[in-house]
């Protein structure tokens, strides 16, 4: 019987070594994973034959995927030269955005400091015994409860767009 005890104990505790980082997205289910699959854009038929450019052995196509040129042009956006200068007609944002001063340095400094906060809070995390999603439970006290922001922000007179029940 103690061999017993002693033996799910020990595989309980190998079970709960295993480090998969701070997000587990594996699947639940058999079916294809749907993030692999990338819509091309439509064939489309040039006004010439004649028009054509050369084809360019590892060059690009009209019809490749360019999801981030797709995402800022679909969010009215233009994605240009990214070392040319801050269009005229984003000058005034930029220049509200930064009268307290900018970092240039601002990427590596927060993701310094977001390492050094998920291995302090992630010391006790990697004991489990069924596989979870980390990182909602390292990151849950950054959330913002909506519920009680919204009801706050009623109490303090500010306009609110109604929410359900």
């Amino acid at each position: 019987m103690k061999l017993r005890v002693i033996s799910v104990i020990a595989v309980m505790a190998v079970s709960a070594c295993s480090n998969d980082g701070l997000r587990d997205l594996r699947g639940s289910g058999d079916g294809p994973d749907e993030f692999l699959i990338l819509p091309a854009k439509p064939l489309q038929a040039p006004e010439s034959l004649s028009a054509l450019p050369e084809p360019t052995p590892g060059g690009t196509n009209i019809t490749d995927a360019t999801p981030l040129e797709d995402g800022v042009a679909a969010l009215g956006g233009s994605r240009g030269n990214p070392n040319a200068g801050i269009p005229a007609s984003d000058g005034t944002l930029v220049a509200h955005s930064s009268r307290y001063g900018t970092n240039p340095d601002i990427r590596t400094e927060l993701a310094s400091a977001d390492e050094k906060f998920r291995k302090r809070r992630g010391r006790l995390t990697q004991i489990r015994l069924f596989r979870t999603d980390r990182y909602f439970e390292v990151y849950r006290r950054q959330g913002i409860k909506t519920r009680q922001v919204n009801d706050q922000y009623q109490r303090a007179g500010a306009k609110t767009p109604t929410s359900p029940p």
